[in-house]
């Protein structure tokens, strides 16, 4: 590094070392801080370092100036505290859609928005390769580019595939394309889901976004417009299991007492909610009847029962009895 730039660059070397290296358990002092910038090739005086101070704070740097000997510098707040760098460190790692490697690389950013004391806390706490991951690695860019294709009013396209029993993509349609009109991302499951208009079937469609393939933005304007405008997403996700549709039903449970906080979490917490008798709630939430909101049901053991309507209740039952017979056909 030549001096000269060097020197013209010194409060901003002086701002990152603050930034990076110093907590409240790690100050830094004006004699290390001058030896730090002349392992740079850059020369400073003590008074140049306290002027340097002086406008970083002025500029809003939080620097926190230690009186007692031997003294010291640290930054006292940052952007991100430490609490908030491990939510999003959790967001990413639990995030299906992600894949490892770009799991790894989001959290080596997180990682740089704190100290490197704190970011090694954070590396400690990453376990990514027994996660499930996406092997889609366009996942990532694949949701960007349907957010430019909505802001733009824009159609896109793509392929669609799935999973054989030998672990192999299978393009749906034979590869044919899918032209879509995207209308919301919804994040549900721990997978991003696009919900679009599909012009030939005229209705409101979902997709998994990773497993989208050969994504791309056509120049059509969106279509769709009348039914997407009905939607309610908030609501949706209440109502609606893995995000697989179904009609809209309004059901009546009757689940045990300890069950209501799981039926607040499912349904929300304006979910109308009266008690039955001393061990048992009343519970009533609009659902999009599915195989996947029977099973959510059946896994509390008959805990929480349909109580109406009848003829959800039957469908129900029959769903059961139809496992039951396949168990036995095995």
């Amino acid at each position: 590094m030549a001096k000269s730039s060097g020197q013209k660059l010194k409060l901003l070397y002086v701002a990152e070392i603050l930034e990076k290296e110093t907590d409240e358990n790690h100050p830094i002092t004006t004699k290390e801080l001058i030896e730090r910038l002349e392992a740079m090739g850059i020369t400073a005086e003590r008074k140049s370092i306290y002027d340097d101070i002086e406008k970083l704070t002025d500029f809003g740097m939080d620097i926190i100036s230690i009186k007692e000997k031997p003294g010291g510098y640290y930054v006292g707040s940052r952007e991100f505290e430490l609490a908030e760098l491990k939510l999003l460190v959790d967001a990413v790692l639990s995030s299906k859609f992600i894949t490892e490697g770009k799991t790894r690389e989001l959290i080596g950013k997180l990682e740089k928005l704190t100290d490197k004391y704190s970011a090694g806390k954070l590396h400690r706490e990453v376990v990514v390769s027994d996660r499930n991951k996406t092997v889609n690695e366009s996942v990532y860019y694949a949701v960007d580019m349907i957010h430019d294709a909505i802001n733009s009013n824009r159609q896109i396209s793509f392929q669609y595939y799935e999973w054989n029993t030998k672990k192999e993509q299978v393009l749906r349609k034979n590869g044919e394309l899918y032209v879509v009109s995207p209308w919301y991302l919804v994040w549900e499951d721990e997978n991003y889901y696009l919900m679009g208009y599909d012009e030939k079937a005229d209705t409101i469609k979902h997709y998994r976004v990773d497993k989208m393939l050969h994504l791309s933005m056509v120049n059509r304007i969106r279509m769709g417009r009348r039914l997407a405008e009905k939607i309610d997403v908030a609501a949706l996700a209440k109502r609606t299991f893995g995000m697989f549709g179904g009609d809209i039903v309004t059901v009546n449970f009757i689940a045990e007492n300890s069950l209501a906080g799981v039926c607040i979490d499912r349904f929300g917490i304006d979910v109308p909610m009266r008690y039955e008798d001393d061990d048992h709630v009343r519970v009533r939430a609009d659902v999009a009847v599915s195989p996947q909101f029977y099973a959510w049901l059946s896994g509390f053991g008959g805990r929480i029962k349909i109580a109406s309507p009848e003829e959800e209740k039957e469908k129900y039952i029959s769903w059961l009895k139809q496992i039951l017979n396949a168990c036995d056909d095995q």
